[in-house]
């Protein structure tokens, strides 16, 4: 099987994948208690012609099946349509939010490749040792640490005590935004660095105990060759597919971060809209979540063949 029939397949699947998704969503939202026209008529008391008249306006009195068709049809021609609570449309709400998102995202992952790679393989490389110890401690506490309390403990500290970060809002300018997003990045990553440091401990100390590494070892091949040749190449496997896992996942996590330091995210955004019932919104970002998550898994599975060709050989891709 080529690499464009693979490529072909798998993005076959995720479109599958997606439009099983819009259904569970609209469905979802659909038997979720509350009423987005109670919303639409909120401070008034209208007429029931009056409330029949929004009904239809809004589609509401169109059975679900002719509705969840007539939103999927939007959403494929780009929209998403209009934010009951925001009076504008739901694509303008969230691209004005999602940048922010995208940095406090992009810094976290940068910081559970960095920390978490790096003290992963620290650990298996000095395993065993006092150093080995306090990884697999930082690890344990980490792992054991929600968001939310790392977020009070970095603000009560490096921000009010110490007033070496700001501790609201999202700044003005890459610089300001990137100093303003330092502790609320630090807080999303603080598992997902525990879990990435487990993973690569385990992978590496898995290769570090094949006969082929010992071999090569014994025979005068020079250390670092060897760990850049055998182990650190064969455990990146496992180590990129847990991590394109928890960088998706991030994305529902940032409402819990984007909230403790105020940020105006996407996280924030709808933490705000489902407590205001604006449907709209919410299904438009529970739908963006999940294509994130699959897109990235989708990404994460055609570049596992690409870094250890044993997969490739197994799955029989690249075969001509």
């Amino acid at each position: 099987m080529s690499l464009a029939v693979a490529v072909l397949r798998r993005l076959a699947g995720t479109a599958v994948t997606l439009l099983v998704t819009s259904f569970l969503v609209y469905s979802s939202l659909y038997l979720a208690p509350g009423d987005p026209v109670s919303f639409l008529v909120r401070g008034r008391s209208p007429s029931p012609a009056e409330l029949a008249s929004i009904r239809r306006q809004f589609g509401f009195d169109q059975p679900f099946l002719v509705r969840y068709w007539h939103w999927l049809d939007a959403v494929l021609h780009g929209d998403f349509g209009r934010s009951y609570l925001f009076h504008q449309s739901v694509g303008a709400v969230i691209w004005s939010r999602l940048p922010a998102s995208l940095l406090l995202v992009a810094v976290a992952t940068v910081l559970i490749a960095v920390v978490g790679t790096g003290a992963g393989a620290l650990g298996a490389l000095r395993r065993g040792t006092r150093t080995d110890s306090a990884v697999l401690l930082l690890v344990t506490v980490g792992a054991a640490v929600p968001s939310f309390a790392a977020a009070i403990v970095l603000r009560s500290v490096l921000g009010v005590k110490l007033g070496w970060f700001p501790t609201i809002g999202n700044g003005t300018g890459l610089l300001d935004q990137l100093r303003h997003v330092v502790l609320p990045a630090i807080a999303l990553s603080v598992t997902f660095m525990a879990l990435v440091t487990r993973v690569t401990r385990s992978a590496m100390l898995d290769q570090l105990g094949r006969e082929h590494v010992e071999v090569a070892l014994s025979r005068g091949t020079p250390r670092f060759a060897v760990l850049r040749r055998h182990v650190f190449r064969n455990a990146l496997g496992p180590i990129v597919t847990v991590s394109g896992l928890l960088v998706s996942g991030m994305l529902v996590s940032t409402a819990i971060v984007e909230t403790a330091f105020g940020m105006s995210g996407i996280g924030s955004l709808l933490v705000q809209c489902v407590d205001e019932l604006d449907f709209q919104v919410v299904q438009a970002l529970v739908l963006l979540v999940v294509a994130a998550f699959v897109v990235v898994n989708m990404l994460v599975d055609l570049v596992y063949p690409l870094i250890d060709p044993r997969v490739a050989r197994t799955a029989g891709v690249f075969d001509e």
